[in-house]
């Protein structure tokens, strides 16, 4: 197969061009197929939601176990409903507060969603975007889009085109270049099936944002900690590896000073052992690591940057052939919590605490 590349610009209104791009896209995916595109969050690969062929291609190309749920992207409202055998009062609240944004809501699922596409639950998620090149392409489809992230199943997300290409080339009918993404961590994801709000995974609305708009908010036990192998998850990113590089990854948490005296051990250690060694810091830190290949994330005091460039580097990392990584923890409050949770599963709960 051959992987169509077609450039979206940021143009608004979209040029005619950008349109018949998205437009060609649109019509892959009504015939069954499946295209790369770029969310405000990372880069999906979108399929049909409603066939169950398409999503089953989703799960192929990835190499996505199949009871990963995927997330079915919505243009409206009336999509929304159309999907969905209820929308409780605490999703009417959230999806009046947050959408269109990066946060995906858990609701009852009705039977035009098939179960290839919730892997196997009765429930559907469903995330409305902001970008306008992803909610363009929704509704010139005219159906809702399952989407999980456009990589291989268990490496960092993409958060350009050429990542979509390394990972997914031969394998999908096109991808829409419409350049770098802006928030650069997955979508935050709430169940709200039932009487309390659960966070399912973190993102860049907060645990603070969301009991702000709605009160009280609980959490998954798998966002802090491995899930139980037993366990069917509500949604992606929950039960299985993700996010990770090739290399091994070590989480070094506590003291500044500390952190950054273990990570100099630990990478002249490995290096006197012949090992190519990475080391992921911030701005503020960069200049006190004297070995390594050492890459800074961000930062420190603009989780945001942090963000926008956690996936980039890890996989800057997996093209310079590192094999063992170590990088410095972050707090876990605000934006931070999000950050933590893919670094934690990046690294497989590998953590030193100093």
């Amino acid at each position: 197969m051959i992987t169509r590349v077609l450039k979206v610009s940021d143009s608004d209104p979209f040029t005619k061009e950008d349109l018949r791009a998205i437009g060609a896209a649109a019509e892959v995916i009504c015939h069954g197929g499946l295209v790369g595109f770029r969310t405000e969050t990372v880069y999906g690969l979108g399929g049909n939601a409603l066939d169950a062929t398409a999503s089953a291609r989703i799960y192929a190309a990835k190499g996505r176990p199949s009871d990963n749920p995927l997330i079915a992207h919505v243009c409206d409202m009336a999509m929304v409903e159309e999907i969905t055998e209820e929308i409780p009062e605490t999703g009417k609240k959230l999806a009046e507060t947050f959408w269109p944004g990066p946060m995906t809501l858990i609701f009852k699922k009705n039977d035009r969603v098939p179960l290839e596409t919730t892997g196997g639950l009765q429930t559907v998620a469903v995330r409305m975007p902001s970008d306008r090149q992803a909610a363009e392409l929704i509704r010139m489809a005219g159906v809702p889009i399952a989407a999980p992230s456009a990589n291989t199943s268990g490496r960092p997300s993409p958060t350009r085109a050429e990542h979509v290409y390394q990972d997914l080339n031969g394998k999908i009918e096109m991808i829409l270049d419409g350049g770098q993404t802006g928030i650069g961590l997955e979508s935050t994801i709430v169940d709200v099936t039932g009487e309390v709000p659960m966070l399912l995974r973190p993102g860049a609305i907060t645990m603070e944002m969301l009991r702000e708009a709605v009160g009280e908010v609980d959490i998954d036990p798998a966002i802090t900690g491995p899930m139980n192998p037993a366990v069917h998850p509500k949604a992606p990113g929950m039960k299985y590896r993700h996010y990770a590089p090739k290399a091994d990854l070590t989480l070094v948490e506590g003291e500044t000073e500390k952190v950054i005296a273990r990570i100099c051990a630990l990478a002249a250690e490995k290096m006197a052992a012949g090992k190519k060694v990475g080391i992921i810091c911030t701005d503020e830190t960069k200049h006190r690591f004297p070995l390594g290949d050492v890459v800074s994330i961000g930062k420190r005091d603009s989780e945001e940057s942090v963000a926008h460039n956690l996936y980039a580097v890890l996989r800057e990392f997996d093209d310079s052939g590192a094999e063992f990584i170590y990088s410095e923890g972050f707090p876990e409050d605000h934006l931070g919590q999000a950050i933590m949770n893919r670094l934690n599963k990046a690294a497989g709960y590998h953590i030193e605490k100093v």
